[in-house]
């Protein structure tokens, strides 16, 4: 149960000690995993935003204008917003837009919840559109650097950016949990250095530690009104990992990302912030690159270096967030089967999507050769990302809004939550502008997932409603069976079927067409539900209803995977009267034509025809054993 029920809930950082994770071990995997994204900022954003300033560079306040900008925006949108309130929105220790959809609308609450999956699908195509632009402009603002060094590297960053790329693409079949092993101590390093660095500079220019005083933000947008937006945009760089914080909260739960931030990563990133803000004062020529320009000259390689691994563990952080997001639309319906790889027996929610992993790489790849260098990439970013924040910062205050009634502490939330609604919205309309200069690569990119899904949704429904026209009911069955009682075959036979009432095609057509019945037959029901996981005590229920026939209600959540062999062992201990160890497998086989206008567009039926021709194998989806599987064929007319 959430936090946010008013009851008090088992930490995440409990269940996983019970998987044998002490605290350190997490707060070093969550550090190398979950804070890659946001801790890179500091290489391009307060660059950014000089840049969008560059007309009023030289006036006063405005380095403290925009360094309190920058303070605020991450204290208020990171620590208050995402560590501070919408970690505590878990769904049973998951965490992303999905999660917070499933949470939502699971609760029955709220008005309109086909709108709200909608809106909450939405946001989970737009986090896909961030997962394709972090990796390109994180990795291209390290290699960067190396230009300071010597300008004949500048036509080697982007053929050095690729291979970078690459390599951390390659490396995702070793899974999150390796990875963080990996990337912790380098990020250690990371955060440590670009914090010394800062603070040498600010013990210089103390001064500019009076930008943490809101009356320089404000006043800068005040006398510049005609740049407030351009520079609002380029500040919201700084607070673009707060999605992908709460995306990879099942990752490494709440406890370890709450002690890492509070303790790490927020002091170090401000210290760096400020130690820029403090070179700039003493030395407005710096404007070029200030987070390179800390640096003394004997150290810019090895920070150049220190930076791409970081810039890699940036990228690291968004595509495990994906990797998670997909694995809950997989299993609640909204994306067509394929394989997912469990990469940590610890853990289960680390996983590997290859063909996720295949298309991030391409699409990533891709804007590096279009876009070529960070500053261009960064006219483009932030722009679906703060897409997904304005949607997951309103479906928070739904959830609160509809607890507010029976919780006190749920109405102390939701007046904390709801402001966050406006401060969201004016980032977005702030990044409006990018749009045309690059930001509609990743909205377009989030359209087409957007729009995958609801037309693999709907193929499904259109598919399920034409199947079950063909079923039988339960009783109808039975007296067929005995007015004509087919020649019943030793052994155990079990049909996988999505309805809970009535019988599967594939067993009507058995009985019809090869005439056996075997002794013990089963209908195999396995429904996802919204949470991530399901009570092993609550997950099965076995009824008999005939000497012959039984049907199995399977319930798993959509962080488990469907392994019908191992429910099938479980069914066996709570009732089910005979071995499965044996059974034959039998799995529909359809083939799908596009035969009516009716019911969806044709090209969205094309598309899911595509997708149902492409999905994995039921079989193999299910876990069940290929030698024990046989198909029985037919057609669907959509």
């Amino acid at each position: 149960m959430s936090e946010f029920a008013g009851v008090p809930a088992v930490e995440r950082y409990g269940a996983q000690r019970r998987h044998g994770e002490p605290l350190k071990v997490l707060a070093l995997g969550a550090l190398g995993v979950v804070f890659g994204d946001i801790g890179t900022s500091p290489l391009y954003a307060l660059k950014t935003c000089m840049e969008a300033a560059k007309s009023v560079a030289d006036a006063p306040g405005t380095v403290l204008g925009i360094l309190s900008l920058i303070f605020w925006a991450i204290a208020l949108v990171v620590t208050v917003k995402y560590v501070g309130l919408v970690l505590r929105a878990d769904n049973r220790g998951e965490g992303g837009v999905l999660a917070l959809t499933a949470l939502v609308v699971n609760e029955g609450r709220a008005r309109y919840p086909v709108l709200l999956a909608a809106l909450g699908l939405a946001g989970c195509a737009f986090f896909y559109g961030d997962g394709t632009i972090t990796p390109a402009v994180s990795v291209l603002s390290a290699i960067e650097g190396l230009e300071l060094a010597s300008p004949e590297f500048k036509t080697a960053v982007v053929p050095l950016s690729i291979i970078v790329l690459l390599v951390l693409f390659a490396a995702q079949r070793r899974g999150t949990g390796s990875i963080g092993m990996l990337f912790g101590p380098v990020m250690l390093v990371w955060f440590i250095a670009i914090g010394a660095l800062g603070a040498v500079k600010i013990v210089e220019h103390p001064q500019v530690l009076a930008a943490i005083n809101p009356a320089y933000g404000i006043a800068f947008v005040v006398r510049h009104p005609s740049l407030g937006m351009l520079v609002l945009a380029a500040v919201f760089l700084a607070v673009t990992g707060g999605e992908a914080l709460y995306a990879d909260l099942g990752h490494f739960g709440r406890r370890p990302i709450r002690i890492v931030w509070y303790g790490l990563v927020w002091p170090t990133l401000t210290l760096n912030y400020f130690g820029q803000g403090a070179l700039l004062l003493g030395d407005p020529t710096a404007v070029d690159n200030p987070f390179y320009k800390l640096a003394p000259p004997a150290l810019l390689i090895p920070l150049v270096v220190l930076a791409t691994a970081a810039t890699i563990i940036a990228s690291q952080a968004v595509i495990s967030g994906v990797m998670s997001m997909t694995q809950q639309a997989l299993q609640l319906g909204f994306l067509p089967r394929m394989r997912v790889a469990q990469t940590s027996a610890s853990s289960i929610g680390q996983i590997y999507v290859p063909v996720v992993n295949a298309i991030l790489c391409v699409a990533t790849i891709g804007l590096v050769l279009n876009f070529r260098s960070s500053d261009a990439l960064a006219n483009a970013y932030g722009i679906a990302v703060v897409c997904t924040m304005l949607i997951t910062a309103v479906l928070l205050v739904v959830l609160l809004h509809g607890r507010a009634a029976t919780d006190a502490r749920s109405r102390w939330l939701l007046a904390i939550a709801v402001p966050f609604v406006a401060i969201d919205g004016l980032f977005l309309f702030a990044n409006v502008e990018k749009i045309p200069n690059g930001g509609w690569f990743p909205l377009l990119f989030g359209l087409v997932v957007f729009m995958t899904m609801r037309s693999w949704m709907r193929g499904r429904q259109v598919v399920s409603e034409q199947m079950r026209r063909q079923e039988r009911s339960v009783s109808g069955f039975l007296e067929e069976l005995g007015r004509s009682p087919p020649a019943q075959v030793p052994g155990t036979a079990v049909f996988l079927s999505s309805n809970l009432e009535g019988v599967p095609r594939t067993l009507t057509r058995n009985v019809r067409y090869n005439g056996v019945l075997h002794e013990h037959t089963v209908i195999l029901s396995v429904l996802t539900e919204r949470i991530p996981r399901v009570p092993r005590g609550g997950r099965l229920k076995v009824t008999r209803l005939s000497p012959q026939l039984w049907r199995i209600e399977a319930r798993i959540g959509f962080m488990e995977r469907a392994d019908v062999p191992r429910l099938l062992r479980e069914a066996e201990r709570l009732g089910l009267a005979f071995r499965t160890d044996n059974a034959t497998y039998f799995l529909g086989r359809d083939d799908i034509v596009v035969s009516s206008p009716r019911g969806m567009a044709r090209w969205r039926k094309r598309l899911f025809l595509f997708m149902a021709r492409n999905a994995e194998f039921a079989g193999a989806h299910f876990g069940i054993p290929p030698e024990r599987i046989i198909e029985l064929g037919g057609q669907v007319q959509i």
